[in-house]
Parts: C-alpha cells; structure tokens; sequence
C-alpha cells in the first residue's frame, strides 16, 4: 500500500517520529551499551551533553540529536561494523503495543511518514516488522564501514572512553538558559566535553564522522515535515505530528505555528513543553483515534473532544467499528490519559508523562533527553 494519496482524495497527513511513539527502543543506546564497555553510561552522558547544547547554550551549527554522531568513532575504536548494526537491529526491535494496527488503519485514513533521527540500519528492520514502506521514512544515513580508523585512534578513544565514563552525567536545571546556569561542577563537564569532542575527537581522521554524517533531529526534523507537505502539496496546517523527545521540538514549533496539530506520545519535558496535546498510554491504538478525528473533523473539534476527554464519548466520533472496539478495549484495560497542554497543567504533564514514559520504555531509555 503506498503511502502517497493521489490527488484530491486525502488532504491530510500523519507524521511520527519512531522511537517513542512507534518503538521501545533507543537503537544508539542500545548499540552502545552492547558493543561498548559501559556503554549505557557513555551514551547518556552524551545525551545529557546533546540536551545542554540544543536546548540551554543552543549552539549555532548544533542540533538536538546529533549524539548519534558523536557515538560513532567510538563504535569505530571497538569494531562495530554495518552488519553489527542490522543484525543486532533486526534483533531488537520492541514495539509499543497496537502499534500495527495503528499504523494500518492511519495508513488507510490519510498519506503517513515516519520522521526519525533513528539510523536507516534500525529504521529497515522496523519497516519489516510494521509493513511501513522505507520510501516514506526520513531517518539518519549512514554507512560506517567506508570510515578506516588507526590503531592509535581506537587506542586513543578507548582511553577517552574510560575518562568520560568517570565524569557526572549533567543534570539540567529547568530555569536554565546558559552555561552559568549549570552547578559549577557540571560546568566543568560541558567544557571537558567540547574539548573532547571539538578538538581532539574532530581532528583525528575518524572525526569525518562529525562532519559528514547528519542525524535527522531538529531543525532536520522540521525541514523533513516541510519536504513531506510539498511532496504532498498540502499546507502544514493539515499536518498532524507526533513525536516524544528533544529531537521533535523543533518539527513541533513548525507544525504548530503553521496550525498544524501536534502529539507528545509518553514524551518528556522537552515534548510536552512544545506539544499541544499530552497522550500518556501503553498502546498505540489511541494515536488512531485521535488521527482519525483529525482526519475527518479538523484539529478544532479534536481539541474540544480532549478538553472534555471521557474515552466512552470520544469513541463514537471514530469512524471505524473496529478500531472503536480496539480503542474502548485499551481503555478498559491499561491507563490511558489524553490532555490539552496548557499553561495551567503543563508542568504536571511533564512531570507525569516523563514519569510515565520510564514504566513504557524503562529507566535507562525513558530518561534519555
């Protein structure tokens, strides 16, 4: 089935990002702490350092999500290779439950595209399992075995490896808006940092990767809804964009200036503070729900059914019989919440759904910016 509407039959679009919304996963977590000595630690560290880049110091050149490029000579310094990425992917793939059936009858409803900062290894293996056609995924190109890496660079990055593995992973103050805003120690942390990586790391001949690879996160993330819309010809208002991470803030701030509607599924702090409305859910069968009145009614009427959200009324507003019994029998059986993020509730919606998203994901995942 081709996710691409012929013209005049559909005027809308679902957008998701995959790692949150659609998966489990954070596949360059996961790769990292298989294939690297402490490996967990490594890559939140480097995620707590990509949060204080985007989103505190918003540093020119710097986007959300480009941790899955800085990871990358120290897969080299211990011999990842291409088939270690898709075998291992193909391995690990953990759903969000329903999440077949949500993107069947989306696909069904209106043209769909997956927008994630995922690499294409990851996002292949999952297309298999979901029967999503590759050709409607923006994701992170890479081919890593064309990188050659010396024997003194693998042995100076696995000493810098044991280093940063030592240092205090950032906490980021919510009032945050600079460098100085950060306790003195973890300072100190972002400096090393940037020495490590914007000195050192980038004038080694495996410091290529930092310049040639692009992960789709950010403003990639925003520029990718836009390509979506013109090869559509649809305007972003007809945009519909879930997404849980740092790396959709900005795809979040395009749709919903644009009048688009925008869906923090499970997000955290960052998602929730940029999304219009707030899912907290364990199935993706709610996603259909609200896709298909969107669909069908238009953002304005959605938002009135959320903001009176009693899940036995809102059913009869979903035009599939089927997908009305999947959704009543999700709500019956797991916790499922669905709010307008206002001004008024916005700090307990993320304190909750950052909270929730870590029983959904886990600790270790669910606590990655």
């Amino acid at each position: 089935m081709s996710s691409v509407a012929k013209p005049g039959e559909l005027n809308r679009v679902f957008i998701s990002d995959c790692e949150g919304p659609i998966s489990r996963n954070d596949n360059a977590f996961e790769l990292a702490s298989k294939f690297i000595p402490d490996g967990d630690r490594l890559f939140t560290l480097m995620s707590r350092y990509d949060d204080v880049l985007a989103d505190v110091i918003k540093r020119e050149g710097y986007k959300a999500g480009d941790t899955l490029k800085l990871i990358l000579p120290f897969f080299k310094a211990y011999g990842v290779t291409n088939k270690d990425m898709v075998e291992y992917s193909g391995r690990h793939v953990l759903l969000i439950p329903g999440v077949k059936e949500m993107l069947g009858f989306i696909r069904g409803l209106m043209s769909s595209f997956i927008v994630s900062t995922s690499y294409a290894q990851y996002m292949h293996a999952l297309c298999r399992i979901v029967d999503f056609p590759f050709e409607s995924v923006y994701c992170t190109e890479l081919d890593l075995d064309k990188y050659e890496i010396s024997d003194e660079e693998k042995s100076r990055l696995r000493q810098l490896r044991e280093e940063m593995i030592r240092l205090t992973v950032p906490e980021i103050p919510k009032s945050a808006q600079r460098l100085e805003d950060l306790p003195r120690k973890m300072q100190g942390t972002i400096n090393r940092l940037d020495e490590i990586f914007w000195k050192e790391v980038s004038s080694m001949k495996i410091g290529e990767l930092l310049s040639e690879v692009n992960p789709v996160g950010g403003a990639e993330k925003a520029t990718s809804v836009k390509n979506v819309c013109n090869r559509l010809n649809l305007n972003i208002q007809n945009a519909m964009y879930v997404g849980d991470s740092i790396t959709d803030v900005e795809a979040f701030r395009l749709v919903r200036k644009e009048g688009g509607l925008t869906v923090s599924f499970n997000g955290n702090n960052f998602a929730v503070r940029e999304a219009e409305v707030a899912v907290l859910s364990e199935n993706a069968v709610v996603t259909a729900a609200l896709a298909d009145i969107f669909n069908r009614f238009g953002k304005d009427r959605l938002i009135g059914l959320i903001d009176n959200w009693d899940p036995f009324a809102f059913e009869r507003f979903v035009s599939s019989q089927h997908l009305r019994q999947c959704f009543l029998r999700v709500c019956r059986k797991s916790f499922q919440r669905v709010e307008v993020v206002t001004a008024r509730n916005r700090d307990r919606l993320m304190r909750e759904s950052s909270a929730f998203r870590k029983t959904v994901r886990g600790e270790g995942v669910g606590g990655l910016g």
